[in-house]
């Protein structure tokens, strides 16, 4: 786990509450039609909201959002986030859509109370994912929320349920025997 880097740092792309994962997360042909290829995803994250995000955005940026995010279990734009590098902090985000974004990897803050009230677009900020530590560097404002729980780390580590699984067969897969090649 040690390659793997918690802390993130880069530009704030701020968004407002209730924002429903089809549609302005990602386009809803998209996830009609099961894309997951981060290929075809990439392009259009938040394609209604900001045309043009991915070229906005590099590895190390975080998401920064209200209330409700992501509303729908669904996780094309949580795979399009995690390609891109980037960190997600919601004041608050569905079980479920919550449950999808880690599966995929993404770090993710699901209970920032009052993050909206601390940032503004393209603020340079910073967030621990393992130690909840925030900093908004341009505005000079430090405060610590709720990290990624402890027994959820190694799953967003390995890059979710995919790395998790391809770990766990590798520790226990049945190895050929000389007496079964025989």
């Amino acid at each position: 786990m040690s390659a793997f880097q918690w802390k993130l740092a880069g530009r704030c792309h701020k968004f407002g509450h209730d924002i429903p994962h089809p549609g302005p997360v990602i386009p809803k042909h998209l996830i009609a039609g099961r894309y997951m290829d981060p290929k075809d995803l990439v392009p259009h994250l938040f394609s209604e909201l900001r045309p043009g995000f991915p070229d906005k955005c590099k590895p190390g940026d975080i998401i920064v959002t209200g209330r409700n995010f992501g509303m729908g279990p669904k996780m094309n734009g949580y795979i399009a986030m995690q390609a891109l590098g980037l960190g997600l902090m919601t004041e608050t985000m569905p079980f479920l859509a919550y449950r999808a974004a880690l599966g995929v990897g993404l770090r993710v803050l699901d209970t920032c109370p009052g993050i909206l009230n601390l940032v503004e677009d393209g603020d340079e900020i910073e967030c621990d994912f393992s130690t909840g530590a925030f900093a908004n560097r341009t505005r000079k404002i430090q405060k610590t929320f709720d990290p990624i729980p402890e027994a959820l780390r190694e799953l967003v580590s390995l890059g979710g349920t995919s790395g998790f699984l391809r770990q766990w067969w590798e520790a226990n897969r049945p190895r050929e025997t000389a007496a079964a090649r025989a």
